[in-house]
């Protein structure tokens, strides 16, 4: 068979069988491509591959620049292609299992303080339209923790605020219930009242709108927050993941169960959860190496 075929076989199963959205897509596209190019350049077809083959197209990546964390994400795409190949009898065998993962750092996840985060929530500063829907945006997205793709993503049936929750969709549509709190539920219930209605068009479906009734889009909230992180004072680059993360490591601070943060989170490995007890417990470090009279 050729590539081109299998590629295009392998796309529409994680496009329709597993239901990955587009973001997701376009990194395995980036993934598989990357693999495509190394094997015409070798000659090479799916049948003909080998561990050492495999080993140096990681090299190739190495060569090239990539650090060792962007060839585990390469090699985790090639490894989904490669599986799928051997499932559907395209290939004999997946000879990715041959080749070990490259070694990663353990690279601790940027967390705003709490007193940053209070100045973010407090940047959108007026009663204006504008600012209410930022505000209900910001409050949302500190309260739930969600990746900022589910919260542009919300629509009207996802939130529920008679009962303090809403129903976010996270990678591969699973669907995972998170409280928002009393802040949250306050300021979107403004936004609902006073603005969605004025902007959004008929039959739109999607909570936070633009002025134009349009949904709101990843590019526009990142724009909206670094704007926001500014007036704020907050000198740091501040980016939309930074409040997923202090909300895991607030909540953590604050002694809520690991697994009931992994939930929250949508983490399919309460592995990935883990991280942000180094980071909490790192903090507590810096605590006392701050405050205590013998801490240095």
């Amino acid at each position: 068979m050729e590539t081109e075929i299998a590629v295009d076989m392998f796309f529409d199963h994680l496009r329709v069988e597993r239901g990955l959205r587009p973001n997701t897509l376009e990194a395995y596209a980036r993934d598989v491509q990357r693999w495509v190019a190394f094997l015409e350049a070798e000659g090479k077809t799916f049948q003909e591959v080998t561990g050492a083959l495999l080993a140096a197209f990681l090299v190739s990546l190495a060569e090239r620049g990539l650090s060792a964390r962007s060839q585990a994400r390469t090699l985790s795409g090639v490894r989904a292609l490669h599986r799928f190949l051997a499932r559907e009898k395209i290939t004999k065998d997946d000879p990715t299992g041959q080749v070990d993962r490259p070694r990663l750092g353990r690279r601790l996840p940027n967390v705003l303080t709490r007193d940053e985060v209070l100045r973010l929530l407090k940047a959108p500063s007026t009663q204006s339209k504008l600012h209410v829907r930022d505000r209900a945006m910001l409050h949302t997205l500190y309260a739930s923790g969600l990746r900022v793709s589910e919260l542009v993503g919300l629509d009207l049936d996802d939130v529920r605020l008679e009962r303090g929750f809403l129903v976010a969709r996270g990678k591969g549509d699973k669907r995972r219930i998170v409280p928002l709190g009393g802040y949250a539920c306050a300021a979107i219930a403004q936004y609902l009242a006073e603005v969605r209605g004025a902007w959004a068009k008929p039959g739109a479906r999607a909570i936070f709108v633009t002025r134009r009734g349009s949904g709101m889009t990843r590019q526009a909230f990142w724009n909206l927050i670094k704007k926001y992180a500014k007036a704020a004072g907050i000198t740091k680059n501040v980016y939309p993941h930074e409040l997923r993360h202090s909300f895991a490591t607030h909540l953590l601070e604050g002694g809520a169960d690991l697994r009931a943060v992994q939930a929250m989170l949508g983490h399919a490995d309460i592995a990935t959860t883990q991280i942000y007890t180094h980071v909490s417990g790192q903090r507590l470090r810096e605590a006392h190496r701050k405050h205590h009279p013998r801490g240095e």
